[in-house]
């Protein structure tokens, strides 16, 4: 038996490299918070996009829940994690606290078994495909066709720009978003909840005109009703997504049963780690409806070449960033597919402790 040993945690607040806004909120620094479980002479790493309180909770409420118990019981200790946080709610910080931990579990786990996590969980192919995913609305239309276009030259066939701040300006930024990735290239919209039903059904009509392919989050994503009704509503070939925001499977489940979306998005950074994901999937898979990752794409790489319902990953600027700053073993898109190493156990990812002190929060 490999008993966890220490369970310990750091938060890195990274600067973005240019002012970032979508179609409701606005930031210039992201925080990472990163786990490390140890056990057997093996170091697990997981980690989440989340404040410092998440740091705090782990250290508080979840580090001695782990510490003491078998390393290879990854979903036992779950549960256990789980029951912890009950007094202090579910969604939120405690299931983003529940997710960093579980990532750092399932690492370590497949370290200790000297195997990548992928063939732990079941490799299904050894590549899945992603979007690039910017287009910030803070960004000039200059800026916007650089980055998008970029991504298309790279072999990225799959794009995505924020809108909704100002909609007045949205076709604008569409119509040069289009011209700067061709005809061929998918061209995927973003609004974080930002419209109102009428006004997202108005917008997927003129989004309709530039080949948009992907409206995600057209409104909240708590209106249920009005997910349901764009999707029902909206042009053909059009696909609605939401389910970032989930951060338990009953969030998911009222989102399916619902019927509010032709593709569902998780995110494991945030719905209870891989543990969490592993759920989402099978009750896409029981609803027949894609699963689709929601940014971290590193963390979500052996979930999307071992679940065969899996579209695609959202290769996020953002994190792609920070990602590539902090770990080695990161792993590059090659023509719009990032492709699973086999030869590195775990995540096949190890922190970069040089890179990672000027960062601390």
């Amino acid at each position: 038996m490999n008993r966890i040993e220490d369970l310990s945690v750091s938060a890195y607040t990274i600067p973005t490299d240019f002012p970032e806004s979508d179609g409701t909120l606005e930031w210039d620094k992201t925080t990472i918070v990163i786990v490390r479980a140890r056990a057997g002479g093996a170091t697990g790493i997981g980690y989440t996009f989340a404040d410092t309180a998440t740091a705090d909770l782990i250290r508080s409420k979840l580090a001695g829940v782990a510490a003491g118990h078998d390393a290879n019981d990854v979903q036992e200790t779950w549960m256990m994690m789980a029951r912890a946080i009950r007094n202090l709610g579910r969604p939120g910080v405690a299931s983003m606290a529940i997710s960093a931990v579980d990532i750092s579990l399932w690492d370590l786990k497949a370290k200790l078994l000297r195997l990548p996590l992928v063939k732990l969980l079941g490799m299904v192919r050894d590549g899945i495909p992603v979007y690039g995913s910017g287009g910030f609305t803070s960004y000039s239309t200059k800026q916007l066709a650089d980055q998008l276009g970029g991504w298309v030259k790279q072999g990225i066939s799959r794009v995505k720009m924020k809108v909704g701040r100002d909609p007045l300006k949205d076709m604008e930024r569409v119509e040069a978003a289009r011209r700067a990735i061709g005809e061929d290239a998918e061209l995927f919209v973003d609004a974080n909840g930002a419209y109102s039903r009428k006004q997202a059904l108005m917008m997927a009509e003129q989004f309709r005109e530039y080949g948009v392919t992907w409206f995600e989050e057209p409104v909240t994503s708590d209106d249920l009703e009005g997910l349901r009704l764009i999707r029902n509503r909206g042009p053909a070939g059009m696909n609605v997504t939401a389910g970032e925001y989930g951060y338990d499977l009953s969030y998911f489940r009222r989102m399916l049963d619902a019927g509010s979306v032709d593709v569902l998005q998780a995110d494991a950074t945030r719905c209870g780690g891989i543990t969490g994901f592993l759920g989402v999937a099978a009750l896409c898979e029981a609803h027949q409806i894609p699963l689709s990752a929601h940014t971290a794409p590193a963390a979500h790489l052996p979930l999307g070449c071992a679940i065969p319902g899996m579209r695609h990953l959202e290769y996020f600027h953002d994190h792609v960033r920070i990602e590539e700053m902090l770990f080695e073993g990161v792993t590059l898109p090659c023509e719009g597919v990032l492709h699973i190493d086999l030869s590195r156990p775990g995540l096949g990812l190890e922190l970069k402790k040089s890179a990672v002190g000027r960062y601390a929060a």
